[in-house]
């Protein structure tokens, strides 16, 4: 598949982002990554980097103070005000806000498809207040989910492209963390899809049921270092 742009690829993934995804795996995972704000965002405001159709971000304006999104790709933003939510267009390494302008800036399924991560990091830390919370997600290179990835291959998005067609990048726990800012506390490492062998177990009631608990029961131990998706809570130094 010939590579493009993360917008244009975004744009042509919307119109079928949504699908499915208010059940299952996704439902369970999206669930997830909004808990883990919760944990330091109640009451604040939040940021959103890379938002998409407002999934997450939705979940998350119901327990914040105030919640803003901000993706590229104008297709995904409309889906995401069609939610009723509070959304801009613009670049995870050029944020459009001024410095110490939220409490949290958190980003899921997002800094892997970004080229210059450590770029988009540090802008995450800038806008936040000093004693604030920058929480992000890195995929895992020791996953049941990158071994998935390996056996079957990228799975198409859209009719113009497939995942192969941007740039996905999977780390350790070590590489992960050889890039944490110095400006930053680490406070917590959290997994998530971390014994889902495919989402396909979800469509399965029983086994569906004993995996979601076991993937809530598991996503602050140490299994979580095997999480397909290891999800980083770092505190701003005052």
């Amino acid at each position: 598949m010939t590579s493009t742009g993360n917008r244009e690829y975004y744009d042509a993934f919307s119109f079928r982002y949504d699908e499915r995804r208010s059940e299952g795996y996704h439902r369970l995972i999206d669930d997830q990554a909004a808990e883990i704000v919760r944990r330091v965002g109640e009451g604040k405001t939040i940021l959103e980097v890379g938002c998409g159709t407002g999934l997450i971000l939705g979940r998350v304006a119901r327990f914040a103070a105030a919640a803003q999104g901000l993706d590229l790709s104008p297709g995904m933003l409309e889906r995401a005000r069609e939610r009723g939510l509070d959304v801009r267009e613009g670049s995870g390494t050029e944020l459009p806000y001024e410095d110490a302008s939220f409490d949290v800036a958190y980003s899921f399924k997002v800094l892997s498809h970004i080229p210059d991560f450590d770029t988009c990091l540090a802008e995450m830390l800038r806008v936040v207040r000093p004693g604030g919370h920058v929480i992000f997600d890195v995929y895992n290179r020791h996953s049941l989910r990158y071994l998935i990835k390996r056996l079957f291959g990228p799975r198409h998005t859209s009719d113009q492209f497939d995942e192969g067609a941007i740039t996905t990048r999977f780390w350790s726990a070590a590489e992960a963390e050889t890039h944490l800012p110095r400006e930053a506390k680490l406070l917590a490492i959290v997994g998530i899809r971390i014994v889902t062998i495919h989402p396909g177990v979800y469509r399965a009631p029983l086994l569906s049921a004993l995996t979601e608990r076991l993937e809530w029961y598991l996503m602050d131990s140490r299994l979580s270092r095997y999480a397909g998706f290891l999800v980083y809570v770092l505190e701003k130094r005052t």
